[in-house]
């Protein structure tokens, strides 16, 4: 399959998160054409090569082999809400159209009047979820996530507060709302996860595609939620992966995380194949939009020591494959 890529080609892209979207990181990957379409190379700066090349696995699984058929023709995705004053994060969640928000929180006491604002704007039967991403100590989520939970008016879920499995196992213990842990996140070896979380994060690049994140998902005895992936945004192309995921699941039980090209100051497609929540939802198709060329043009990357960079990830990530 990959002599049927080009590699070597391949465009490098960079796109600025907007400036109201505090929390949130630039989209900066490589495009990847394959005989039946296009891929998102992205992986997280910080991370190393073997998740890399999951994140390549990933990449050229739908423009090669192509994604399971899906069960569902559209989704419902989460708006996601920075960390921004209660009278935006209102304002976000109100002209979304979503029924779900993911709600980043900081554990300034500015959260709880966010998560008011949220829940005024949603109403009493939409769904709070709290994004925390690995930044608290034990006894800090414990003592947190509970007045989170009242200033909501009831979370759904709290996502990945604490880094470890072992700190996460112990703050399941000691809290009542639901725990969500990032199934890539996990090792062998580790606490089971029905003790570390009470749900699955699913994101298709991390898990190395589509059909590995659904074989994950048969094996788990927790429900699975689908989210873009933490540390790295993606664009249209690169969301489109976990849409497949979520239009392939036998259930879909939470509004899945991958409205989040919203926090991007631009796009890598034209307009009209942005996945841009419509009504709180997301089409499933059977592959990623293509780029744009005047979109290819406007964020292509212009810095060589980023460019040789990328190129260089990719190789890594092309040898272990």
């Amino acid at each position: 399959m990959q002599a049927l890529i080009d590699f070597d080609g391949a465009p490098v892209f960079a796109i600025p998160a907007r400036d109201s979207y505090r929390g949130f990181t630039a989209a900066e990957g490589m495009l990847i054409e394959g005989p039946q379409g296009w891929g998102e190379f992205c992986p997280p700066r910080g991370s190393d090569d073997l998740t890399a090349a999951r994140w390549l696995t990933s990449a050229i699984e739908g423009g090669t082999v192509g994604w399971p058929d899906a069960v569902r023709g559209r989704v419902a995705v989460a708006v996601p809400v920075p960390a921004v004053n209660p009278q935006d994060a209102g304002a976000i969640v109100a002209g979304s159209g979503c029924r779900a928000a993911d709600v980043r929180v900081t554990g300034q006491p500015e959260d709880a009047s966010r998560l008011e604002a949220v829940r005024t704007a949603l109403g009493p039967d939409g769904s709070i979820r709290c994004v925390v991403e690995h930044a608290w100590d034990v006894d800090t989520a414990a003592q947190l996530i509970p007045v989170l939970d009242r200033a909501a008016g009831g979370l759904e879920f709290v996502q990945q507060p604490c880094a470890t499995a072992a700190e996460l196992a112990a703050v399941h213990r000691r809290v009542e709302v639901r725990l969500a842990v990032d199934a890539s996140t996990l090792s062998a070896g580790g606490p089971a996860l029905s003790e570390v979380a009470d749900l699955a994060i699913l994101t298709v690049g991390a898990l190395g595609g589509v059909r590995r994140a659904l074989r994950f998902a048969e094996r788990s005895d927790l429900p699975c939620v689908v989210s873009a992936a933490s540390g790295s945004s993606e664009t249209s192309i690169g969301l489109a992966g976990g849409l497949a995921l979520a239009g392939a699941l036998p259930e879909v039980p939470f509004a899945c995380g991958l409205g989040t090209a919203t926090a991007l100051a631009g796009d890598i497609v034209s307009d009209g194949r942005a996945l841009i929540p419509v009504e709180g939802y997301l089409p499933v198709a059977p592959m990623a939009p293509a780029p744009d060329t005047a979109r290819i043009a406007e964020f292509s990357l212009d810095n060589a020591e980023r460019i040789t960079w990328w190129r260089g990830r990719l190789r890594a990530a092309r040898e272990l494959l």
